[in-house]
């Protein structure tokens, strides 16, 4: 019996220092998370947020079943156009936070499979990699915010060129 209480003491132990571990070199901390409201029949939003890393790491894909596609994109200035792209990664160096904000980086979402209404919550999954390649997936509910009530930026993105 006491064999056996000391082998349970020693997988608690065990477990709690593999969980810390694993805590510990993917800490990705998300803050102010939403997503813009659409109309009825459009077909794309954005999601933005604020991301902190621990370690340098970087947001390798995004995910939702809200959508059929779901991208990291850019926004920037080429001359006198406004340009959008996806990126295949964007980088979070440890310890600085990364905006993605409307007019910059930001989360696309292409497709929509229904309506996003204001007070609504959609799942989101933020799939991270650090610096040494330890995985994290991060999963969110975004708040869905009325069109009017975004900070700044545009209210729609499907008019941009370099879709």
């Amino acid at each position: 019996m006491k064999a056996l209480r000391r082998t349970v003491g020693s997988l608690a132990v065990a477990s709690w220092l593999a969980l810390a571990a694993s805590q510990a070199w993917a800490q990705v901390a998300v803050s102010e998370p939403w997503a813009r409201a659409t109309v009825p029949t459009q077909k794309s939003s954005g999601v933005f947020l604020q991301l902190t890393a621990a370690r340098d790491s970087q947001l390798k894909s995004v995910s939702t079943p809200v959508a059929g596609v779901a991208e990291v994109h850019e926004m920037k200035m080429e001359g006198d156009v406004m340009r959008m792209r996806a990126v295949d990664n964007l980088a979070l160096p440890a310890g600085k936070t990364v905006a993605l904000k409307p007019g910059g980086y930001h989360v696309m979402l292409m497709d929509l499979k229904q309506q996003l209404k204001a007070g609504d919550q959609i799942p989101l999954t933020l799939h991270v990699v650090d610096a040494q390649g330890q995985a994290q997936d991060i999963a969110l509910q975004v708040p869905v915010r009325a069109l009017g009530a975004a900070q700044g930026g545009h209210a729609g993105h499907g008019g941009h060129a370099g879709h």
